[in-house]
């Protein structure tokens, strides 16, 4: 009897065990983060989110940005895909939506998302329907090395307008300096120039009107004179030897090395060229200087117009319950604060901005607030079929192998093909 005691105890046992395998969950993260310091603080998170959660495992997986890209599709439709992704919203995600490989959160997130500042929320909702949390806010312009400039005898204050741009290239190369460092071959880089001369040319109104079919689309006026502007530049080869044979990543570490004056880049990059130097230091905050993408002669566009991203996390179909819990324990005030603390993000959880510390990221944060048109990646903005083409031409611009009107007809042929 004692036996057979021992013996219902252990089946017992055992049947309580499978119960709580069966229990366990595990939230599946898929990230693009290169800088392992801000890896270092999820982590965390993830480890405190574990620890207040039994049963629930928050696994982190990572991807370079451009294999993310490639490979998102097909991960999408796999059995073993992740729960939580990547996002920089705009029709990217629409496609996504309208793919229905992705959850619906809407309910899950009622009264938490009033937390959120609300342009950013919007960026991650359809047709009044949550799709997933926007992280932060980035803002598209120059960032320079000081003591480069200063080499040459260029003010970064002063470069106000497209021409005062030109001159100070012109200068630079005079003095034996590089200006400008670009990732070529990743070819999103190279958008920032035409897209951001678009913004400043014709703002909002001709980008919403190029939605519509009006004024020639994409190929319109406003879009074919941004490729011609950005001609103006490419023809005074502004970037570094083998420009187009240059990843981002490369690119970013190589004005950390203090090889180039200038990088046009998204804001995060100001933290992410220290961890891409080749000494893992990068340039000294003393030593980095950030100036506005420059106005254009009788450009429509205020200068306060911003060109960035607004980035976030989706749900992907399906997913237990803990990854949307997990995702708003992530993008929570006192994470947000934390990361803000850190010069990570300049954060969307309101009150989160406490955390700013940093001259740069307060810079930057005025920036947005006080821009009444940001303007999202066109790349991510338009969809992927469009935003494929908005680059390639954008390349074949730089590359001096098209022409800044048959690169505006090829992206309005995109788009009135995919609407």
């Amino acid at each position: 009897m004692r036996l057979l005691g021992k013996l219902g105890l252990a089946a017992a046992a055992c049947l309580l065990g499978a119960n709580w395998a069966a229990a366990d969950t595990t939230v599946k993260w898929l990230h693009i983060e290169a800088n392992p310091a801000q890896v270092k603080i999820w982590e965390e998170v993830a480890r405190s989110y574990e620890a207040s959660h039994p049963g629930t495992k928050v696994e982190m997986q990572f991807l370079e940005n451009e294999a993310y890209k490639a490979k998102l599709p097909t991960i999408l439709q796999s059995k073993d895909r992740p729960n939580i992704i990547y996002s920089w919203a705009g029709g990217v995600l629409k496609a996504q939506i309208e793919a229905g490989v992705l959850d619906d959160i809407t309910d899950q997130v009622k009264g938490y998302s009033d937390s959120l500042t609300p342009a950013a929320l919007a960026a991650f909702t359809s047709n009044g329907r949550i799709y997933g949390l926007p992280t932060a806010l980035s803002q598209v312009g120059f960032l320079c090395n000081k003591e480069l400039m200063a080499k040459a005898k260029v003010d970064p204050a002063g470069i106000k307008s497209w021409d005062d741009l030109l001159t100070a290239v012109k200068t630079l190369k005079a003095a034996g300096v590089t200006p400008i460092v670009v990732g070529g071959a990743d070819k999103w880089p190279l958008h920032f120039y035409w897209t951001h001369l678009a913004v400043r040319i014709g703002g909002k109104p001709a980008f919403d009107a190029a939605l519509r079919g009006e004024n020639g689309g994409f190929a319109g006026e406003t879009f074919q004179k941004s490729g011609e502007l950005f001609k103006q530049l490419v023809d005074l080869q502004p970037f570094q030897n083998g420009f187009l044979g240059f990843k981002n990543p490369q690119a970013v570490g190589y004005f950390g090395d203090g090889k180039a004056a200038m990088t046009l880049a998204i804001s995060t990059v100001y933290h992410l060229q220290r961890a891409l130097a080749a000494d893992k230091a990068g340039l000294s905050e003393d030593k980095i200087c950030w100036f506005d993408f420059p106005v254009v002669a009788g450009g429509k566009g205020a200068p306060t117009d911003t060109l960035g991203g607004i980035t976030g996390w989706l749900v992907t179909k399906g997913s237990p319950k803990e990854a949307v819990d997990f995702l708003k324990y992530f993008v929570s005030k006192d994470v947000q604060t934390k990361l803000a603390a850190g010069n990570f993000i300049i954060p969307v959880v309101q009150g989160a901005d406490a955390g700013l510390n940093n001259s740069f990221m307060k810079l930057i944060a005025a920036n947005l607030a006080k821009s009444n048109y940001h303007q999202n990646f066109y790349d991510q903005s338009l969809g992927p079929s469009v935003g494929r083409v908005v680059n390639d031409v954008t390349a074949e611009i730089a590359g001096g192998s098209m022409s800044p009107q048959d690169a505006a007809k090829a992206i309005e042929a995109a788009w009135k093909q995919g609407n």
